[in-house]
């Protein structure tokens, strides 16, 4: 019966080990919860902290996005204005070639007219002329007026100097040896002139 007894009061006090165990543990996981719950606290700050964080964090990529929009604007200006350069300027090659044949009609015209009596030789030369100048203008190509205008080194080349007959033609061209021409905005051929001095 002893035994019995002694069994009984190991289970119980087995038992109440156990029970202690269990409310240190509880103890402890209680403890530790509260623990990391401060931790918690402290690293993520007050809500007005967060607020701010969060606040700064969104002003930097919104700075991003917008910095990223300008150049992305910018790139596509100009790509846009490089392809407008390019589409204006791509025959100027071929249009420059297109200038001593205009040059030759001119003074084909002027022989013509100076020496040939036949109306029909110079009508189709005229002809000839005209077309090819239309052409020319269709494409962007424009005459420089360079007689009697003031000496500009932007659209004249200077091949002589001649003594200015009267004092308002100094630095003024007086006469142009080969004419000069514009594609839109820029200088194809510079004006080939003498400038009175």
């Amino acid at each position: 019966m002893k035994n019995k007894q002694d069994k009984r009061q190991a289970a119980s006090q087995a038992e109440q080990k156990v029970r202690e165990n269990a409310a240190t543990a509880e103890e402890s996981a209680e403890a530790a919860q509260e623990d990391q719950g401060a931790q918690d606290a402290q690293e993520a700050g007050s809500p007005a902290e967060d607020a701010e964080a969060l606040r700064r964090e969104l002003d930097d990529y919104r700075d991003r996005y917008v910095r990223l929009m300008a150049e992305f604007d910018n790139y596509r200006r100009r790509t846009a204005r490089e392809r407008l350069d390019l589409i204006e300027s791509a025959g100027e090659d071929i249009l420059k070639g297109f200038l001593p044949v205009l040059d030759d009609c001119e003074r084909a015209l002027d022989v013509l007219r100076k020496t040939c009596e036949d109306k029909a030789a110079i009508e189709g030369t005229e002809l000839i002329y005209t077309k090819l100048l239309n052409y020319l203008k269709e494409r962007g190509v424009t005459r420089i007026e360079a007689q009697g205008a003031a000496f500009d080194t932007d659209f004249h080349e200077a091949i002589s100097q001649f003594p200015a007959p009267s004092p308002e033609l100094k630095n003024t061209v007086i006469d142009v040896t080969r004419q000069g021409y514009m594609l839109h905005d820029k200088v194809l051929r510079f004006a080939q002139v003498v400038v009175g001095i």
